[in-house]
């Protein structure tokens, strides 16, 4: 008789995506979609696009005192969205 080791459904299945390639893309969708609970309300008004790029969020903002309001918080923001997503997925981020 052969003795397997039990794995849980969602280790299974994070095992299935690291294997894959696609845990990283995942959670970097995870994050992008969370930047407007992080944001608030009143910023995510004015964001336009939003990608990743070699671990750095860039973000366009189109109000410029507010582009430079956000600047100044970029490092909360950066742990705040890590911590959302429960992964160190960025290290910067870029407002343009």
């Amino acid at each position: 008789m052969f003795r397997r080791e039990v794995l849980s459904l969602s280790d299974v299945l994070k095992k299935c995506l690291r294997d894959n390639g696609l845990e990283t893309p995942m959670l970097q969708t995870r994050l992008i979609d969370s930047w407007d609970e992080v944001a608030g309300k009143v910023v995510s008004r004015y964001t336009g696009e939003k990608f990743i790029r070699n671990q750095t969020l860039f973000v366009k903002i189109t109000s410029p005192a507010l582009r430079s309001e956000l600047s100044m918080m970029r490092t909360n923001l950066t742990s705040k969205l890590n911590q959302r997503v429960g992964a160190q997925i960025i290290t910067d981020i870029r407002f343009y």
